[in-house]
């Protein structure tokens, strides 16, 4: 089974509401050691499915009837399947990865995943939920509870600093409008590492 260095444990905040564009969700992860006053936080936008499964789980909510990623749970228990771990490994075009590490006995298995179909089930399994620093590095923003934005002038966000565009990104996600942290994300990921796009 493939091994990843130095991963970096994360936690689930939550699902919210788009109050920009109907119809979008964000699901917001962090690093697991971050403090009351400081983190690094990773805004990932679902769909609404993912996003109802997800929010269904941690507001306890039982539906009438199993959801797909209910399904999947009750699959792993009558089969002696157990989710060791998730690990978002990749972002590329603006689109995460994950795989779900899984075991059967002495069989080892890595399946490729959405990465909120993989955090909707590891939630209901308990399973850790981990990713590289490489994703680190290109997706989070740095969050502080006195942190201040201060707007600027209109300017190409390409032509931003990365410093300021993470500013602005943690801006637009505590304002919840995730479209737009979800582009500024995009131009931070092809201005650090420009050999994305040639892939």
């Amino acid at each position: 089974m493939e091994e990843y260095e130095k991963l970096i444990a994360l936690k689930v905040l939550g699902i919210t509401r788009s109050e920009v564009q109907p119809g979008a969700y964000a699901l917001l992860l962090e690093n697991a050691d971050s403090t009351p006053d400081e983190a690094r936080r990773i805004p990932i936008v679902v769909g609404a499915a993912e996003a109802q499964s997800i929010a269904v789980h941690m507001e306890q909510v039982v539906p009438s009837r199993p959801l797909t990623h209910d399904l999947f749970v009750s699959l792993f228990h009558a089969y002696g399947i157990e989710l060791k771990q998730v690990v978002i490994y990749s972002f590329k075009d603006g689109v995460f990865a994950a795989k779900l590490f899984v075991t059967n006995g002495p069989l080892e298995v890595q399946i490729d995943s959405r990465t909120s179909d993989a955090i909707a089930i590891a939630l209901r399994t308990g399973a850790p939920v981990f990713t590289t620093p490489e994703v680190m590095e290109l997706t989070s923003y740095e969050w502080r509870r006195d942190g201040e934005y201060k707007p600027q002038r209109p300017v190409r966000l390409e032509d931003l600093p990365v410093d300021k565009l993470e500013r602005r990104m943690q801006h637009y996600v505590d304002l919840e409008q995730y479209e737009k942290a979800a582009r500024i994300q995009k131009i931070i990921a092809q201005k650090t590492n420009p050999s994305q796009g040639d892939e």
